[in-house]
């Protein structure tokens, strides 16, 4: 199973991106999680370049396509989510494969519900899943824990494998009710 994991940060030493690397890191055998790393490259949406996608956009399409669900960390900035996430989710708007795709929402700071909850509107106003059994918020900010650190720490890593369980077990979950997706004779 694939994960895209999506960070709305473009800090270095940013907590939603180091949660995110701590997710592929735990992941359990069969789940590969793999960051998005050029969310900052992606050109500012605009509709008129969607006929001609840009190179940028067409590799993120490719990435959402290729994956059974994502995995999606993004602080708040002025109460709300940061231009960085919502530029790449309007990319998004009108890609097909986007549609119903599974999604967790990790919170790095519970105090972060103002992006938190317009994150998730977004998501429902582009028909994602939401998965709530894997969407979880860890109080990060300011407990000065590196990637390794969430890893090491056995209540952040056990919240993480359990959040990728969930968005694992409602991917398969999904996968047969839907059945095969090839026609029939």
């Amino acid at each position: 199973m694939k994960i895209l994991a999506i960070s709305g940060s473009l800090r270095v030493a940013s907590i939603n991106s180091a949660l995110l690397r701590a997710a592929a890191r735990l992941s359990p055998p069969n789940v590969e999680v793999r960051l998005f790393r050029t969310v900052g490259e992606l050109p500012l949406f605009n509709p008129d370049l969607e006929p001609r996608m840009p190179p940028q956009v067409s590799a993120l399409h490719a990435e959402v396509a290729a994956s059974d669900a994502l995995l999606i960390a993004s602080p708040e900035y002025a109460h709300g989510v940061t231009g960085t996430i919502k530029n790449a989710l309007d990319w998004l708007v009108s890609f097909e494969p986007f549609i119903h795709k599974p999604v967790a929402v990790l919170n790095a700071s519970p105090r972060a519900h103002h992006a938190d909850q317009s994150l998730r509107e977004t998501l429902k106003t582009m028909s994602a899943v939401i998965v709530e059994e894997a969407s979880i918020s860890i109080s990060l900010l300011g407990a000065h824990l590196t990637e390794d650190g969430m890893v090491e720490n056995p209540t952040i890593s056990r919240a993480i494998r359990n959040s990728l369980l969930a968005l694992h077990d409602a991917v398969v979950l999904r996968q047969s009710e839907q059945g095969p997706s090839f026609p029939l004779p």
